[in-house]
């Protein structure tokens, strides 16, 4: 927003923090359990990142609403209209998150579970930051509004505004004009939902096409379930530029016909020196043969 006090930067700021928070806690949980760490929980953060800034958009449009119903003048009303609007989405997607991660912590490849363990664990604990950090940092920052504040320093803006030069009014109000910046209408975002996107959704035509759209992509989903495959190339796991993927293409050219390779390994001492051993081994070697 072009107002000093109207910006929320430290509130955005304080949405990735939290986010920030939940990777910390959940990675100090799952080491404390004794979870293994492999590289691919290396790339849970983005996910958490992502989701966290999510519901931190839902929160603060929530609270935008509020302030435009009447009634809803109060912190006390405005935060539990805020949380009866926005937790409902936040807990069912965070649910559903939590449930595909953990789900996946069934599967028989180590580094897969630990990574599910990993980040399963840590949208639980976004999903708590979001509930109790965020909603504080909320009512901070309303405060900060209602102080007429300014959003970097927190100092007061305003005063006898007549005095002040045109770049005081510029970095304190948002204008050079020596008059107060007037109060936000609703974000052009929300009004095309509103008055376009919703109305152009709720025509019979339009509802008999979306049915139709999503009736073909649920065969085609189910089509494409039951082509699915049991099975990983490992040469998907690798960079692009990795000598592991030439190993694989010509290992797979090569020796892709005489089947997995079997090896037998002896765990304990023996007497290679003693004929009656060394014929004792070939003996096996023939008959695993």
């Amino acid at each position: 927003r072009q107002s000093c006090v109207r910006n929320n930067v430290w509130l955005a700021c304080c949405g990735v923090v939290s986010a920030g928070l939940a990777v910390l806690s959940s990675f100090g949980l799952m080491l404390f359990c004794g979870v293994p760490f492999v590289v691919t929980v290396a790339n849970a953060p983005f996910l958490i990142l992502g989701v966290g800034v999510d519901d931190m958009f839902i929160m603060i449009a929530s609270w935008e609403q509020s302030s435009r119903k009447k009634g809803k003048s109060d912190v006390k009303s405005r935060l539990a209209e805020t949380y009866g609007e926005a937790a409902l989405s936040v807990t069912i997607t965070t649910l559903t998150d939590v449930l595909a991660f953990y789900i996946g912590t069934w599967t028989a490849f180590p580094s897969v579970r630990s990574f599910c363990l990993y980040t399963g664990t840590a949208f639980v604990f976004c999903y708590i930051y979001t509930m109790t950090f965020f909603g504080a940092i909320i009512v901070l920052n309303d405060k900060r509004e209602q102080g007429n504040r300014h959003w970097l320093t927190c100092m007061p803006v305003g005063g006898d505004k007549a005095q002040k030069s045109c770049l005081y009014n510029a970095c304190c109000i948002g204008t050079c004009s020596r008059e107060s910046s007037q109060p936000e209408s609703e974000h052009p975002m929300s009004t095309f939902f509103k008055k376009y996107y919703g109305p152009f959704f709720t025509n019979k035509w339009i509802k008999l096409l979306v049915v139709l759209l999503y009736g073909t992509y649920l065969g085609g989903s189910i089509y494409g379930c039951t082509q699915i495959r049991e099975g990983i190339d490992l040469r998907n796991l690798a960079s692009d530029g990795s000598y592991v993927i030439p190993y694989y293409d010509d290992d797979d050219k090569y020796f892709s016909a005489y089947g997995p390779r079997v090896m037998v390994v002896i765990t304990e001492s023996v007497d290679y020196w003693n004929e009656t051993v060394r014929l004792g081994i070939e003996n096996c070697t023939q008959d695993l043969e």
